[in-house]
């Protein structure tokens, strides 16, 4: 069984009259890989920072371990830290960098001469103690940062939008580097990002958040495939997503034509909103969809053709290795199983938290 690591009381975090934070209960379990994801300011660096020690809320708690570590300085707490800019010591070759918290801690020069080889041969760069950050790439100081952060052998390894200056090809490297790290050294991770794809790569537990309030928590699978509000569906992936009414519990009317389902609770003849994923609708001959529609554009995205068709009124994002061309008429067939229902705001409270 997990066990419970961090745990966010009832934290809240204000600049001035501006809410960042509002009365967040979040706990992190050991030796698991967490996201923090959402736009930008969502508050999902001020939480991290606050777990960091780098800021005070103004109102809760910070539990570690079964500790109280809310008034801890960020040099006495069992974490470290990996900001997206490296933060390297310029005038310090690499093997510097990395013992540079290890000498502040007056280890042995043996015990740091082999912890810094380890750090180095875990982030794939052993032999460049001697070298210079400025002769890295972005990607290897990128590395160093981790490994500095890693040699202290911090229970927890909070990470900052770590990859946002990386291109795309050395961003996804660093993606799979991050994944084999955490599962050799068996730390918790605790990463934040904007970038769905990055959460959805390298997570075991997603938290979206926006405007201060955490939208859901889950898998990457549960995040993706069960979205409880538009918010987080419109975030997570391209969606299309329309407002109906749940006739009954497995049927849904969507533009005026009635769909199976399989979601039940939901009452009778209640206003919904329904996702539906681009890749889960299947063009057909017209006679052969539940409704029909026109292509109105095309595009080839490399792994699938990105279309639109107007059905209904309504203009379907559809993802599809068949290309229909503009200006066919085509049926629009979805399975029960890819159909999602969520609950329709029912507040301004709630409104706040699926408002772009």
């Amino acid at each position: 069984m997990a066990k419970k690591l961090i745990d966010l009381v009832g934290i809240t975090k204000s600049y001035g009259d501006r809410v960042i934070i509002d009365d967040m209960n979040l706990f992190m379990n050991e030796n698991r890989f967490l996201t923090l994801l959402g736009p930008s300011g969502c508050g999902k660096t001020t939480t991290l920072r606050i777990i960091g020690g780098f800021e005070s809320p103004d109102k809760g708690k910070v539990i570690f371990d079964g500790k109280d570590i809310t008034d801890t300085a960020p040099n006495e707490r069992p974490l470290n830290t990996v900001f997206q800019k490296y933060a390297l010591f310029t005038h310090m070759n690499i093997e510097e960098n990395i013992a540079f918290g290890l000498k502040i801690k007056k280890k042995s020069k043996s015990y740091i001469s082999d912890k810094v080889k380890y750090a180095l041969k875990l982030v794939n760069l052993s032999g460049y103690e001697k070298r210079m950050p400025d002769s890295l790439s972005g990607g290897q100081q990128q590395r160093i940062a981790i490994a500095r952060a890693i040699v202290n052998e911090p229970k927890v390894l909070l990470l900052d939008e770590p990859l946002g200056a990386l291109d795309l090809k050395l961003r996804q490297d660093m993606q799979y580097e991050l994944i084999r790290l955490k599962n050799e050294l068996g730390i918790t991770f605790i990463y934040v990002t904007h970038d769905q794809e990055e959460a959805l790569t390298m997570s075991d537990t997603i938290v979206v958040m926006n405007k201060g309030y955490i939208q859901q928590i889950g898998t990457p699978e549960d995040i993706y495939n069960e979205p409880q509000n538009a918010f987080v569906a419109d975030f997570i992936g391209e969606s299309n997503i329309i407002g109906a009414t749940m006739v009954e519990d497995r049927l849904v009317e969507i533009l005026g034509t009635r769909f199976k389902c399989v979601d039940e609770g939901f009452g009778n003849n209640k206003p919904v909103d329904v996702v539906v994923r681009p890749e889960d609708i299947v063009l057909t001959e017209p006679d052969y969809g539940i409704i029909k529609g026109r292509v109105m554009s095309a595009i080839f995205k490399g792994v699938h053709y990105e279309m639109e068709v107007l059905a209904n009124g309504f203009e379907w994002l559809v993802h599809s290795t068949v290309l229909k061309e503009p200006g066919t008429e085509v049926g629009i067939f979805v399975d029960p199983f890819n159909i999602q229902i969520m609950n329709k705001p029912e507040s301004e409270d709630e409104e706040v938290l699926v408002e772009e």
